[in-house]
């Protein structure tokens, strides 16, 4: 392994949470990454927990072991031969996903759909899942080429390490092409659905929200909604109505995935309105809605999914330079032999939990 100059000596061993199948998560001791030419090695500061891995273990999606953990910043700690543009000692986030630019999709701007997209380029050992709950991980060649952004100074590691849910929001955001003036609702109000607000916010739109906690809905009001709405305690169709002139939302953004909101998107929004599905991400789960209200209501209907690499630089500076206020998602930051914890907490959020960070170079007294 290439020696680091400018941290301390990487060590042989780390510690790492391996997801060992049947939704059973653990710290183990397991080989510190090698890296080759052209890669680096980034000694992990601050992982998020995100709700794609959560459904990853919650369903056991993938076969174990893996080390999953993608929003991930960190200090570089070793480079492989050929790489200029970083030394050890620089503070860095990697984005796991970088495409091709050559395909079909790519030429469509469709980056998630590129079979080379598809591969994982960060790993911790084992089959690459990100490997960011762990204390080093390896960054791989071509995501080294395009998909590492330094960090300025004074931006914490936990800040940071949201530059990649970040961009999957304001991709989103851009597919939907919200305009000035427009009725934005967006369906949940946790740390997802809190960018979303932040990012329709600055568009110009007007935005409204709902949320079941009520930490979340106060929140979301700081962070530029008009108006946050507890869907459990009356029907928000007709306030939607009442400020639309009878005609429903321009655009719904459905940020959770409960059942019902599907059906909730489709009630609220006008004719010819977008619906944006974004949190939908398991194959187990399942969109009924009425046919008659998407084709004779000329509804448009859309996903988004992942990080465009169009946007990394943009997303960055977002978070680097404060225009989103990022720090105030962040509830909990964790140790890594506390990440179980962290799990259960982000699958059953309460009043004081929100956007969940592992910290992989603590570790509890």
């Amino acid at each position: 392994m290439p020696s680091a100059s400018s941290v301390d000596r990487v060590p042989k061993t780390m510690r790492a949470a391996v997801y060992r199948g049947n939704h059973r998560v653990q710290v183990e001791e397991v080989p510190t990454p090698e890296i080759g030419p052209g890669e680096i090695l980034v000694q992990v500061e601050a992982c998020g927990i995100c709700h794609t891995d959560l459904k990853k273990i919650e369903y056991d999606l993938l076969p174990p072991p893996r080390i999953y953990g993608h929003e991930t910043a960190g200090i570089v700690a070793a480079v492989g031969d050929g790489v200029e543009r970083f030394q050890p000692g620089d503070r860095v986030i990697a984005f796991h996903h970088i495409p091709c630019r050559n395909c079909f999709y790519c030429e469509r701007k469709l980056y998630a759909q590129c079979p080379g997209y598809k591969r994982v380029g960060i790993t911790a050992g084992f089959e690459p899942a990100g490997g960011g709950f762990a204390q080093y991980v390896r960054v791989m060649d071509w995501i080294v080429a395009q998909g590492v952004e330094k960090i300025p100074p004074g931006v914490p590691f936990h800040h940071a390490c949201l530059v990649e849910p970040v961009n999957t929001c304001l991709k989103a955001v851009v597919q939907a092409e919200l305009q000035p003036g427009e009725l934005v609702l967006i369906l949940g109000q946790g740390p997802i659905g809190l960018m979303f607000t932040m990012l329709a916010h600055r568009s110009g739109a007007r935005v409204f929200t709902t949320d079941t906690i009520s930490s979340r809905r106060k929140l979301s009001v700081r962070c530029g909604a008009e108006v946050c709405w507890d869907p459990r305690e009356f029907d928000i169709r007709p306030p939607v109505l009442d400020a639309t002139q009878g005609r429903g939302a321009d655009v719904v953004i459905v940020a959770a995935s409960a059942p019902s909101l599907p059906q909730e998107a489709l009630r609220c929004s006008r004719p010819g309105g977008r619906i944006l599905f974004f949190a939908q991400t398991s194959d187990q789960e399942r969109i009924d809605i009425s046919g008659a209200d998407v084709c004779m209501g000329e509804r448009v209907i859309f996903g988004s999914y992942s990080a465009s690499v169009d946007l990394q630089r943009e997303s960055a500076e977002l978070v680097f330079g404060g225009a989103l206020p990022v720090g105030e998602l962040i509830s909990h930051r964790l140790p890594l032999d506390e990440i179980m914890s962290g799990i259960e907490l982000a699958l059953h959020p309460d009043e004081k939990s929100l956007k969940i960070v592992v910290e992989p170079q603590r570790w509890s007294k």
